[in-house]
């Protein structure tokens, strides 16, 4: 085989290239490489060129970083079509986000490299940008499978699919997404829920040290917690959790949603987590936001100043503000003169560099992503009951006009500061040592 041919067959498409050959995992670029280099006379011990390049590769891995610390990433959520590489330069982030239903993966055929969510973090991490992955198990309809059971021995295999396509090829993978609200209260009592994702960390435990003797670029946190400046929300399912995450050395740390009505409201996440963990463990922090406090506001009338200057009926409430943007953008000084003119937004204008400030003072973060783009199910039907996770997206991509060169524009307060508060540390290309399986 010629050397151009054979580069060739273990080409990476670029994202988006749909006439582009099918991704090779990289165990399956290992095999190859090493079945044409014995055809080509390869010897059966390891030759002084094998060595040095061990040597070298030993080098190099000693001057990557041990982990991410004290990160700020951008997060798509579960819609990653929602914000294009070129929006995530124009924010200078270097670490990306996302969570995969694993309903998604019933069909017998189902390929998890073909799922948008996986193929977007893939081409991310192939471009140089650190990466996490949630896994989310959608069971607050019907009761968790048993350890033992057939529906486990299904949702394990359905499982193996996406370690063999994101294990070593993305650097975090989270072990659910947000379990104590995706599972019925039942569940969460009788320890069912526990139970069902101890045996899931189990399983991707083994599988790791299995498939990745000698290290794996993947580390592993427990999915997030949520809801835990209510008292009642911390039970003695969420003590388990943490109890675990503890006993299991494999396991960096857990992963925190503070979606709250006040900054204030975050703190009792940290004392609660922290203490529970090893000293070395770090947290996650892949979603918070104030979209309890927008919430509140959505049925105020909208400040006369503002009404005045647009000519706005009187009475006009904050939502329907809002739903006529999602219908027709605004220009870009009417919708920050909509949030600046607004109390309940100009007060906490600053809340991502305040918020990042007190995670990192913990000394504990490992990585925070904060939302990007206003999604398609942020803006679809939206009204006073509906949750305005819209207003904590770092673009108004939905809500207001494109700029001449086709950007989204970034949100009052929010975007600059999230581009302030990236460090030369964490940008492309992130590096990470492997971590022992």
């Amino acid at each position: 085989m010629k050397y151009k041919s054979f580069l060739d067959a273990l080409s990476v498409p670029e994202e988006g290239n749909e006439n582009s050959r099918k991704s090779i995992s990289r165990r399956r670029i290992l095999g190859a490489s090493g079945a044409a280099l014995c055809a080509a006379g390869c010897t059966n011990g390891p030759t002084d060129r094998d060595r040095s390049a061990e040597e070298d590769r030993s080098s190099k891995e000693e001057k990557l970083a041990q982990g991410p610390e004290g990160v700020l990433g951008a997060n798509f959520n579960s819609e990653p079509g929602s914000v294009s590489f070129n929006e995530l330069r124009n924010l200078s982030a270097g670490w990306v986000r996302g969570f995969l239903p694993m309903k998604g993966l019933r069909g017998a055929d189902a390929d998890p490299a073909e799922l948008p969510m996986v193929k977007k973090l893939l081409t991310a991490h192939r471009g140089g940008y650190g990466t996490v992955l949630s896994l989310k198990f959608p069971y607050n309809h019907r009761a968790l499978p048993k350890p033992a059971s057939p529906a486990m021995t299904a949702e394990l295999a359905r499982l193996d699919k996406v370690l063999h396509t994101v294990l070593n090829n993305i650097d975090i993978l989270t072990i659910g997404n947000e379990p104590f609200i995706e599972s019925l209260p039942g569940d969460r009592v009788s320890g069912a829920l526990n139970a069902f994702y101890e045996k899931v960390t189990a399983h991707i435990i083994a599988y790791r040290k299995k498939s990745f003797r000698s290290g794996c670029r993947t580390r592993l946190y427990m999915g997030a917690l949520n809801n835990i400046e209510r008292p009642a929300e911390r039970t003695k399912a969420t003590d388990r959790w943490l109890y675990f995450t503890r006993a299991t050395p494999e396991i960096e740390g857990v992963d925190i949603h503070p979606h709250v009505r006040s900054q204030a409201d975050i703190q009792p996440y940290l004392d609660y987590v922290l203490p529970l963990l090893r000293k070395e463990q770090k947290f996650l922090v892949t979603e918070f936001s104030l979209v309890h406090l927008w919430k509140q506001h959505m049925k105020d009338t909208v400040p006369a100043r503002f009404a005045r200057r647009y000519r706005i009926p009187q009475g006009t409430p904050v939502w329907k503000i809002i739903a006529e943007a999602i219908e027709h953008p605004m220009p870009e000084e009417r919708w920050r003169d909509f949030l600046s003119i607004s109390p309940w937004f100009e007060n906490n204008k600053h809340f991502l560099r305040d918020q990042m400030g007190r995670f990192r003072d913990t000394g504990r973060l490992a990585v925070a992503t904060y939302g990007v783009a206003q999604g398609a199910s942020m803006v679809r039907d939206f009204s006073p009951r509906k949750q305005p996770w819209l207003l904590n997206s770092l673009y108004g991509n939905r809500t207001v006009e494109r700029t001449d060169d086709g950007l989204p524009v970034g949100t009052y307060g929010f975007f600059d500061d999230f581009r302030a508060l990236q460090r030369s540390e964490d940008r492309r290309p992130v590096r990470l040592k492997r971590v022992a399986t």
